[in-house]
C-alpha cells in the first residue's frame, strides 16, 4: 500500500490550494474531514474546504481542494528575511561539499552538475537526462520541470532506474571485497534511493535537488557502493547510520539469545512431557484412566462414585497358603507371589478386565466397571479359566508340586469410586462383592465356583455343571455351579513364568514367549514381568515399559520421583493436584521398596542356579 501525497500551491493570506493524489478510491471526503480536524486540533483554526475538481488519471485519483482560513502567518514569514540575508554569497564547491548528493538540472531535465559523493557512484550522470537515470517515487506527479517548479515545497524521493555500482574502482584494483555475504543481495537493495527538497536557483535558472541517501543499515550503504565518509558531515546522516548499525547488531544478538532460550525451553518442555507420561502411567496403575482424568479437572473424588447395575467380580486365593508360608522363607513367599501376580496381570490384559486389588494371596478382578461392558460375565469367566490353566506353571517351593488356587465369581450391582486421599484406590462396594468372596471361600482347589446370576449371563458355549444348593454365610442357601470350560476359548500359550529352579534354557524360552504378550495393547496398565535374557543374569523387574536391568528400573522410578518432587515445590498446586502428587510419591516409594526386595532375592536366585548347574 502506497501512502497518498498532498501538495500545496498558490498560498495567500486567505488560504491555499491543495492537491490530493492517491492510488485508492473513495477516501476524498475522509481526507477532507481529516484536514479540517487537524486545523482545528493543532492550529486552533476553523477551515472551509471546497472541492474544486476530481479526476482519475490512470490508476491515480487527483483531487483539488481550495482551503480557506486565516493565514496571516504566511505574510509575516515572508517579511522576516532582511536584504542582506537574501544575498549571502556561497561558492558552488562549498555547496556541493555540504550537499554531496545534490543534483542540478535545467528545464530540459538535463543534469548539469552533481555532488561529490554522487559523482563517485554515478560518474556518467552529468550531461544525461535525469528521467533516464531516476524515477520519481514521491510525490505522485509527472516527472517534469514545470510540475516540479510548482510544487517545490514538497519532499521528493528519487530511485535509480538501474542498480548502482557495488564496488568502486579502487576496491577492484586492491582486490578488496566489500562484504562477503552481500554477493546475493537483492537487486532492489542495490538501487540508490534519495530523499530531499527541490529548490529553484534564480541566478542559474535551474533546479537544484538537495537529496540524502535513504539507507536502512550499514549493509545497504555498502551494497550501493558507498561509505560512511560519503555522507554529509554537516547533518546527522553519519550518526544515524552508525547508531542504526549498532542497534541492529544488538537486536541480532538479542534475537540469537532468545532463539537459544527458546530451544532450551522446548527441550525442557519435551523432558517435562516425558516425565508427565511416566507419572501418568504410574497413576493409571492405581486409578482407572477415565476416573483419573476426571480428578485432574478438579472434580471431587466423591463425585466420581458410580452405580453399576451389572458387573462380574472374581476372587481367587492360593490353597493352603498359610501352610506354604510356614515352610518357606519370607523372601521365597515374595518371589512366589511376585511370579503369580505377574502371570495374572498379563492375563488381565489378555481378557480386558480390571484388577481391583491384591491382599496377601487374594486376587480381585472386575469386568463391567469402570467401563460398562455387556459381556462382562464372559470376560471374567475366560479370565478364571486362564488363571486355573496358568497356575500349573508355578511350583510350591516347599514341596515342588504346582500351586493350586480357588476361584469364585458372582454378578450383580455395585457402587465403585475413589477411596482415600493419601493413598487413593479404586474400590467396589456392595453385596455383590461379599457374595463373590463367599463363592471363592466355598470353592474347591483348581475349580471355578460361579453363582446362578453369573450362569444366567453366559452363553451355552460355556460348559457348567450344577453343584447344587449350598449354605453361604450371610446369604443362606444358594444354587451354584462349576465352570468347566469354554468351547471357543483360544488355548493359553505358555506365557507364564518359569519357576526359579529351572535351568537357563527355560529362561530363554520364557523370554521369547513374553515378547508376544508385551506387544498386545495395554488398557489397564498392569505391572508386567520381564526377563533381561542371557545366561549371565536372570533378573526380574516391575516397570511400565520393558527394562533390561535393575539399574534401568531404579533409574525410571527415581527419575519420576525427582520429577514429582520438583513439580510439588515449583509452585503451589490446587488441593486436588497436591493430593495427587502426594499419592504418586507414596506409590513410587512403595514400588522402590518392592524393587529392593526383589533385587536382593534375584541375586539369591542366581547364586542357587549357579550351584545347581555345577551339580
Amino acid at each position: 500500500m502506497r501512502a497518498p501525497s498532498f501538495i500545496c500551491e498558490n498560498e495567500t493570506r486567505q488560504g491555499l490550494t491543495l492537491h490530493y493524489r492517491s492510488k485508492r478510491r473513495g477516501f476524498v471526503y475522509y481526507a477532507m474531514g481529516q484536514i479540517r480536524e487537524v486545523a482545528r486540533h493543532f492550529y486552533n483554526k476553523e477551515m472551509r474546504i471546497e472541492l474544486v475538481r476530481e479526476e482519475l488519471l490512470l490508476e491515480t485519483v487527483h483531487v483539488t481542494f481550495q482551503l480557506t482560513f486565516d493565514n496571516r502567518a504566511f505574510t509575516l514569514a515572508s517579511l522576516t528575511m532582511t536584504r542582506e540575508e537574501k544575498h549571502l554569497p556561497i561558492s558552488a564547491s562549498v555547496l556541493f561539499e555540504i550537499f554531496p548528493f545534490c543534483i542540478v538540472f535545467s528545464s530540459d531535465m538535463i543534469v548539469r552538475s552533481i555532488g561529490n559523493s554522487l559523482m563517485v557512484i554515478l560518474p556518467d550522470l552529468v550531461g544525461k537526462k535525469l528521467t533516464n537515470w531516476f524515477d520519481l517515487v514521491r510525490p505522485l506527479i509527472p516527472f517534469k520541470f514545470q510540475t516540479i517548479l510548482n510544487r517545490t515545497n514538497n519532499i521528493f524521493e528519487l530511485v535509480t532506474v538501474e542498480p548502482v555500482l557495488t564496488e568502486r574502482q579502487s576496491a577492484k584494483r586492491n582486490n578488496m571485497m566489500v562484504l562477503s555475504d552481500e554477493i546475493e543481495s537483492d537487486v532492489d537493495e542495490k538501487k540508490l534511493r534519495l530523499k530531499g527538497q527541490m529548490i529553484y536557483m534564480d541566478n542559474w535558472r535551474m533546479m537544484m535537488y538537495l537529496g540524502t541517501p535513504v539507507m536502512p543499515d550499514l549493509r545497504a550503504l555498502i551494497t550501493t557502493g558507498l561509505y560512511i565518509n560519503d555522507l554529509s558531515m554537516h547533518d546527522f546522516s553519519r550518526d544515524l547510520m552508525l547508531a542504526g548499525t549498532q542497534q541492529s547488531v544488538e537486536l541480532k544478538l538479542a534475537l540469537d539469545q532468545e532463539q537459544l532460550k527458546s530451544k532450551k525451553l522446548e527441550e525442557s518442555m519435551r523432558k517435562l512431557d516425558e516425565e508427565m507420561k511416566r507419572t501418568d502411567e504410574l497413576l493409571y496403575q492405581m486409578i482407572p484412566k477415565q476416573v483419573a482424568d476426571r480428578l485432574r479437572t478438579g472434580e471431587n473424588p466423591i463425585d466420581t462414585c458410580q452405580m453399576f447395575d451389572s458387573v462380574s467380580i472374581l476372587f481367587s486365593d492360593v490353597v493352603t497358603f498359610t501352610e506354604i508360608c510356614s515352610r518357606i522363607t519370607p523372601m521365597e513367599v515374595v518371589s512366589m507371589l511376585n511370579a503369580m501376580y505377574s502371570i495374572f496381570d498379563t492375563l488381565t490384559e489378555r481378557n480386558r478386565v480390571y484388577k481391583v486389588e491384591t491382599i496377601g494371596d487374594a486376587y480381585m478382578v472386575v469386568s463391567g466397571a469402570p467401563e460398562r461392558e455387556h459381556n462382562h460375565a464372559e470376560k471374567v469367566c475366560d479370565m478364571a479359566l486362564d488363571m486355573v490353566d496358568a497356575i500349573t506353571d508355578l511350583k510350591d517351593p516347599s514341596t515342588g508340586a504346582h500351586l493350586q488356587i480357588r476361584v469364585g465369581i458372582h454378578s450383580g450391582a455395585v457402587v465403585a469410586g475413589i477411596v482415600g486421599l493419601k493413598m487413593p484406590r479404586y474400590c467396589l462396594f456392595g453385596d455383590t462383592v461379599n457374595t463373590a468372596s463367599r463363592m471363592e471361600s466355598t470353592s474347591e482347589p483348581m475349580k471355578i465356583h460361579i453363582s446362578e446370576n453369573t450362569k444366567d449371563l453366559i452363553p451355552a458355549e460355556y460348559r457348567v455343571s450344577q453343584r447344587g444348593e449350598i449354605l453361604i454365610k450371610g446369604k443362606g442357601s444358594m444354587k451354584t455351579y462349576w465352570l468347566e470350560q469354554h468351547d471357543r476359548r483360544a488355548p493359553l500359550s505358555r506365557l507364564c513364568t518359569v519357576p526359579p529352579s529351572y535351568p537357563e534354557l527355560e529362561w530363554e524360552k520364557y523370554a521369547d514367549n513374553m515378547k508376544d504378550l508385551v506387544e498386545e495393547r495395554r488398557v489397564y496398565s498392569p505391572v508386567l514381568f520381564h526377563h533381561s535374557g542371557g545366561a549371565a543374569s536372570n533378573t526380574r523387574s516391575f516397570s511400565s515399559s520393558p527394562v533390561r536391568t535393575w539399574a534401568d528400573a531404579r533409574e525410571n522410578i527415581t527419575g519420576s520421583a525427582h520429577s514429582i518432587h520438583n513439580r510439588a515445590h515449583a509452585s503451589t498446586p490446587l488441593p486436588i493436584q497436591r493430593n495427587k502428587l502426594k499419592s504418586e510419591q507414596h506409590m513410587i516409594s512403595s514400588i522402590e521398596s518392592r524393587l529392593s526386595l526383589l533385587e536382593s532375592y534375584t541375586h539369591q536366585i542366581k547364586s542357587n542356579l549357579k550351584l545347581k548347574l555345577k551339580q
